[in-house]
């Protein structure tokens, strides 16, 4: 019996204007780097480096203002990020990338690939519509999202009534008590970083209208969940629907993180996109 290898792992603090950016690589191949969302940080990815490891060079990091990369006082600015994003593909010095971002990881990985499109093998926009206008996405002209919001903000509101955070929703909480609790953890690894702040800036930032991206050649995959509150699942159809390269496909039975709900699904789905791109 051939004994196991676990893949090769490093950790790296790269030096930005604001302080030092935290990041691991995990794995050998092509270059694959995930961006977290607001309640996150690498440590998120940990079912996505487990299964892409063997076959990618896996690079996953914490945000700005988000430990373990240094504090910024006042907060972070989600303008920003790309730009940290470029930094740290060129300090690993890597020719071409495969982009995964989930929710807020959205604005990072939208915004890089926009700008460096040559550079894009594939994007991944896992429960989110990036720098893109949401209500603008809707192609019901925003009906259809006013209504939803309505709905989920009424969601989201007795879940937090009950302890249950938004970015899992009740019914994976109660499907996966043990996954709420890590996802939780994880969330407060952020301490005192003030996230509604960080949420009026991605709010500020999401201006790109659909029609910005009808030149967009980037291969571009959206994955929704269908129990989400957070991030209306209709949009990833629309938004497909709208990019000369845009596919979507819905994971029913999960919330705002079906990366973390729903992982082997999740993985799935991202695999056999990847290779159709290679």
């Amino acid at each position: 019996m051939t004994a196991y290898r676990a893949p090769t792992h490093r950790v790296g603090r790269l030096k930005r204007p604001f302080g030092n950016l935290y990041y691991e690589v995990t794995g050998s191949g092509p270059a694959l780097l995930f961006a977290h969302g607001l309640g996150g940080n690498h440590l998120s990815w940990w079912q996505q480096v487990a299964h892409f490891a063997p076959y990618y060079t896996c690079v996953t990091f914490a945000h700005r203002g988000f430990a373990p990369s240094d504090p910024i006082p006042g907060g972070p600015d989600p303008a920003d990020y790309a730009g940290d994003l470029a930094a740290l593909i060129d300090h690993l010095e890597l020719p071409a990338v495969r982009l995964v971002g989930q929710s807020m990881g959205g604005w990072t990985m939208l915004d890089y690939a926009v700008a460096n499109p040559q550079k894009v093998k594939a994007l991944v926009m896992s429960s989110t519509s990036g720098t893109l206008d949401r209500r603008a996405c809707d192609q019901s002209g925003g009906a259809r999202y006013d209504a939803w919001l309505k709905d989920a903000e009424a969601k989201i509101a007795a879940g937090l009534a009950n302890g249950i955070h938004p970015a899992i929703g009740t019914p994976a909480a109660a499907r996966l008590p043990a996954l709420h609790l890590l996802y939780v953890s994880i969330d407060q690894m952020a301490g005192t970083l003030d996230k509604e702040k960080v949420r009026a800036g991605l709010r500020r930032t999401a201006r790109r209208m659909p029609e910005d991206l009808k030149d967009f050649r980037v291969p571009v995959l959206l994955i929704a969940g269908g129990e989400d509150v957070v991030f209306p699942a209709f949009l990833a159809n629309d938004i497909a629907a709208g990019l000369p390269c845009g596919e979507a496909q819905l994971i029913a039975h999960a919330g705002h993180s079906p990366y973390f709900e729903e992982a082997a699904t999740f993985n799935r789905l991202v695999e056999a996109f990847l290779a159709r791109q290679r």
